[in-house]
């Protein structure tokens, strides 16, 4: 349903949460971080309007850098700033700011939006991209157009779900897109415009995120050096590669079908547009077979997705049944 902020109630207030990345950065020769909480707002324009805009630094680091601990307390910090009704946007780096994203929507339970940005150029770079973001971000937090939407992700003036979100180019403005989905929407002139949404799942609230989960893909000739390998380390958990639409050779799908009687075992297609399908094929290892295993299939989630939506299953102590009904959600 299509949805425009310039027909709604005044703004809510907005909090922006600062985690680091390439909006912080500054350098002629090698950006590193150095923009605070305060210097990102000092980059927007002075004729901002938003009631009680605040900033605050939750910690400022190349998001590469950052650990499972680091993501969870962003994630609780922006979602329990949401619980009081307040907009929040994290500025956050690309290169994981997807993973930190799902994990958000994971745990996010409240209406007001929590809208996930950030900048491919630093901010002392010609052309930096990093405010226009920031203002887009803010606008979408602050508007009711985006109330009980969940996580988004806001960059080059496209509004998209932290389920579907992925960072597609490493230079482009518009970095991130949604392959499965589309975008949700836009920001024009200030303007966010939304005209379609996901589902919302039920949140979880896990107390850590401790256990291990590999992401194991498959190619070409894959003779199980890689599965044995991850195996051999006794992870908690495992994303696995499946090619097309949930196939794999013989010996890979018997390996992993055992592991599934042990451990929860999550797998993928590896098409960034692709699905698990039921029964189109019907050759040996095919996703019939497949889903005749107790594999767990991640519908439309990413393999970087589908592991922190695994990683946040596994820390609530959901059992391998509550964690197949929890990725059945999105197993359309």
């Amino acid at each position: 349903m299509l949805s425009d902020s310039r027909a709604q109630p005044r703004p809510r207030s907005v909090s922006v949460l600062v985690a680091g990345g390439t909006i912080s950065m500054t350098g002629e020769s090698g950006a590193s971080p150095d923009l605070d909480a305060e210097g990102l707002l000092r980059s927007l324009p002075p004729n901002v309007d938003i009631d009680g805009l605040k900033a605050e630094t939750v910690i400022n680091v190349p998001s590469a850098h950052l650990s499972l601990g680091d993501q969870l307390e962003i994630c609780r910090k922006a979602r329990d700033t949401a619980r009081r009704g307040i907009g929040v946007v994290v500025t956050h780096g690309t290169d994981t700011l997807e993973e930190t994203a799902m994990l958000c929507d994971v745990l996010h339970d409240a209406e007001a939006p929590i809208v996930f940005t950030g900048a491919i150029r630093p901010a002392s770079s010609a052309g930096a991209d990093g405010p226009a973001n920031l203002l887009d971000a803010i606008s979408v937090a602050a508007s009711e157009a985006a109330s009980g939407m969940g996580v988004l992700v806001c960059f080059g003036g496209e509004i998209h779900h932290a389920r579907g979100a992925r960072k597609t180019d490493t230079t482009s403005l518009v970095a991130f897109s949604s392959p499965q989905t589309g975008p949700l929407g836009r920001v024009t002139e200030g303007h966010p415009t939304i005209w379609s949404q996901i589902p919302r799942n039920p949140s979880l609230d896990p107390p850590a995120l401790e256990s291990r989960v590999l992401v194991v893909p498959t190619s070409a000739g894959d003779d199980g050096t890689l599965a044995r390998a991850a195996l051999d380390t006794s992870p908690d958990g495992v994303v696995i590669g499946t090619l097309g639409a949930g196939h794999v050779s013989p010996p890979i799908l018997e390996l992993w079908a055992e592991a599934a009687e042990r451990m929860p075992v999550i797998v993928y297609s590896r098409p960034e547009r692709g699905v698990i399908l039921n029964a189109t094929y019907g050759y040996r290892a095919s996703e019939r077979d497949l889903r005749e295993t107790n594999v767990i299939p991640a519908g439309f989630l990413s393999p970087q997705a589908a592991r922190m939506k695994l990683l946040a299953c596994l820390g609530s102590g959901l059992n391998i049944e509550e964690i197949r009904w929890a990725f059945g959600q999105d197993d359309g």
